[in-house]
């Protein structure tokens, strides 16, 4: 089973989606366990606080070290092996060659999610992979880490059912997206369905498969 746990100031924002169609599945058939790690109660004093005012000035706050530390720490020694993942910017570019092999790795993933303006930088003596899901800013590093921790779970073998399902869907050989699909009925407001998908000749589809393939942006 492959533990996912997530290091997050909002643990409520994942309940529907890790609690909905595959995921929930994943955790039903016991293919992965997700736990919640909520920032806030590793934070200092009596309001819990873990934000302040970055050095050299500017505007917005950064995470202290002090509760990312301890959350991490905490994540670490529910899952000693983990690989702590830091959901930022400055990370490396999220695909679908990467998912499909930390979902075919044996370790579990701790994944922080920053907030604010960022995170004090020391925490990065903890992180062992920085990624980024595209060019962009979010207000916090949750969204970033659903769509991630879906890429992966969902190639977990039995989580999709069909094995072969994963094989041919876009960004699978890193190039190209996948072909157009149909089903029934053959013909719906004047539109048909492509002959050579009613032919039964698989070599044909296959062709015309591979033809009408996209390729992916760079």
């Amino acid at each position: 089973m492959k533990k996912i746990q997530v290091i997050t100031l909002f643990p409520e924002m994942f309940d529907g989606v890790l609690n909905s169609s595959m995921m929930w599945k994943a955790q039903d058939c016991k293919a992965v366990e997700f736990r919640m790690v909520n920032l806030r109660d590793f934070g200092l004093g009596q309001r819990k606080r873990v934000d302040d005012t970055p050095y050299g000035g500017g505007d917005g706050m950064l995470l202290m070290p002090e509760p990312l530390f301890a959350a991490i720490n905490d994540a670490k020694q529910y899952d000693p092996d983990a690989k702590v993942v830091l959901m930022t910017p400055r990370g490396a570019r999220w695909k679908q060659a990467t998912a499909q092999t930390w979902a075919d790795g044996d370790n579990g993933y701790i994944f922080v999610c920053g907030r604010y303006e960022g995170y004090d930088e020391r925490i990065l003596t903890l992180v062992d992979e920085q990624v980024s899901v595209g060019d962009y800013i979010l207000t916090g590093g949750e969204l970033p880490a659903m769509t991630v921790i879906d890429s992966i779970v969902r190639l977990i073998p039995g989580v999709l059912g069909g094995e072969m399902s994963t094989a041919i869907e876009s960004f699978s050989d890193g190039e190209t997206l996948e072909f157009p699909q149909y089903t029934r009925p053959e013909v719906f407001n004047g539109l048909e369905v492509p002959k050579v998908l009613l032919s039964g000749n698989h070599a044909e589809i296959a062709k015309w498969r591979k033809n009408n393939s996209f390729k992916a942006e760079k």
